[in-house]
């Protein structure tokens, strides 16, 4: 893997470099302008607090083809019946900020540094990061935030303070995008996303949707 210098944004080629268990870097900082390109190149950032900032690109990739959407029944009465209300870029780091304060299985803390929220809070200023906000009863109670990518979402974290709030609200958005995205990025696999029709594709693959 190589270190990264913090005065140079540069990563690995991750077309030609394929380390075990995808970690490809180590290192840098947490700039909008590093995280940009980090994007761009299939490349994220998932540590532990306290540790050296990690950058990924695993192979495979876990992704959602956003035709391939599962919606149980159970789920699509709940899009129905307008238990949630959904809005985009309302209030991205009040999202990011719950996504970094979320309880986690097997998580005692959050790579969502101050260093990473700054970053993506620039990135939002210019168009690139958006967050989806769920409401019910005027109150945030779920979202999650990514970025844009060409006609790729790659989605960073979410949050949910309710049952289905989350999963409402990326159902949601995953429909109303069907015609603007190829592929939403969920990095790696979670039984959860899978549930919703997320699926493992070569690395190589997901990079040539980047392209």
């Amino acid at each position: 893997m190589q270190y990264l210098d913090k005065n140079e944004i540069s990563f690995p080629d991750p077309e030609v470099y394929h380390p075990p268990g995808g970690l490809i870097a180590i290192g840098g900082d947490l700039s909008a302008q590093r995280l940009l390109l980090a994007y761009q190149l299939g490349i994220f950032p998932w540590y532990d607090p306290g540790e050296e900032i990690l950058w990924w690109s695993p192979d495979p990739r876990f992704v959602l083809l956003p035709d391939e959407v599962k919606i149980s029944k159970s789920m699509r009465k709940i899009l129905r019946d307008g238990i949630f209300t959904f809005t985009e870029n309302k209030c991205f780091e009040e999202v990011i900020r719950n996504c970094a304060t979320a309880p986690r299985d097997g998580q005692d803390g959050t790579w969502i540094s101050e260093e990473l929220i700054s970053g993506f809070v620039e990135l939002h200023k210019t168009g690139i990061a958006r967050s989806i906000e769920v409401w019910q009863n005027s109150e945030l109670v779920g979202g999650f935030y990514g970025l844009e990518v060409g006609r790729v979402f790659c989605g960073e974290s979410m949050f949910s303070k309710v049952s289905n709030a989350s999963k409402a609200g990326f159902l949601d958005f995953v429909l109303r995008n069907q015609n603007h995205y190829e592929l939403i990025d969920c990095q790696v696999h979670s039984a959860h996303l899978e549930s919703l029709g997320a699926k493992h594709i070569p690395k190589l693959d997901f990079l040539e949707f980047l392209q």
